[in-house]
């Protein structure tokens, strides 16, 4: 049900992401992200300088004069928008939860996709499929699926990153552009070979959210944690050397182990967390792009 309080909501988000795109991504976003080829536009006598490559020798011969076949980039994509709502989405100290960055993140991109004429779909996971919007045009869709990334509640609350990526795989026949917005708090051995497959064929880049907390927790005596996705309920003391170094230890094998998974899949990996401003780094991530494209 769509209260007051849920459409001041979807509306403070679509005014402050749109701005965002209109002032900053969306020139980038068309420069990065390129049309899926060239499409037939016309023929046209030739005009000298033109590739004699394109002289379509039919008409020519019909016509005793030299044309040619123009094309132009076929700008329309499918962007598809694959995001993570397991259990561990719903934490955050410092500004805001994950899932509320994911959100923003994800409107961002709806509507630089929507300002260049492409199409955007939603698929949310946990450990299951848990929705499946088709990819659409304009702005009432973006809406949409704002209010859907607002509004929903999971059924499972683990992560299974494996399994969107072969779903988005098998449902995109063309090559698409896929955002997947996750905490990728799973072991990354179970989605490398998924993240291998899905981005050989369409473009995968992957916002990797985390909050402070998750890399450095202080010295606060004997405290509770529990597991978001499993709901498991442990007690630890935090000024024990041994447990803050499990606890670094810990941080770091995943750390590297996404670091080797991204890398080894050549997808590109846009850091945010929910105590940063996440333009700068969705900037940053454009720039790159763009830099590495016209080399």
């Amino acid at each position: 049900m769509l209260t007051n309080d849920l459409i001041a909501r979807i509306r403070r988000i679509e005014i402050t992401t749109r701005k965002l795109v209109n002032d900053s991504f969306a020139g980038e976003y068309q420069s990065v992200f390129k049309g899926r080829g060239m499409e037939f536009d016309e023929v046209r006598q030739y005009h000298p300088g033109d590739d004699v490559r394109s002289i379509d020798w039919n008409v020519t011969a019909r016509t005793g004069e030299p044309y040619v076949k123009s094309y132009i980039e076929e700008r329309e994509l499918t962007v598809m928008l694959v995001v993570d709502l397991s259990g561990s989405e719903d934490f955050g100290t410092r500004n805001r939860f994950k899932r509320e960055l994911a959100v923003e993140l994800a409107a961002v991109m709806s509507f630089a996709a929507t300002t260049n004429n492409d199409k955007v779909g939603l698929l949310l996971f946990t450990d299951r499929v848990e929705s499946l919007v088709p990819p659409r045009k304009g702005r009432s869709h973006v809406l949409r699926m704002v209010r859907d990334l607002l509004m929903f509640q999971p059924v499972g609350s683990g992560t299974d990153i494996s399994l969107a990526l072969d779903t988005v795989h098998k449902m995109l026949k063309r090559r698409s552009i896929v955002f997947l917005v996750s905490d990728f708090l799973a072991d990354p051995e179970s989605y490398r070979q998924a993240m291998l497959v899905t981005n050989r064929r369409h473009d995968v880049v992957a916002f990797d959210l985390s909050d402070p907390l998750e890399h450095e927790i202080a010295d606060v005596g004997i405290m509770a944690l529990e597991d978001a996705e499993s709901g498991e309920l442990r007690w630890v003391d935090t000024g024990s050397m041994e447990w803050r170094q499990e606890f670094t230890d810990r941080v770091a094998r995943l750390e590297q182990g996404k670091r080797d998974v991204f890398t080894a899949a050549g997808v590109d990996r846009v850091g945010v967390t929910t105590d940063q401003d996440y333009v700068a780094e969705v900037g940053a991530f454009f720039k790159n792009r763009l830099r590495r494209l016209s080399r």
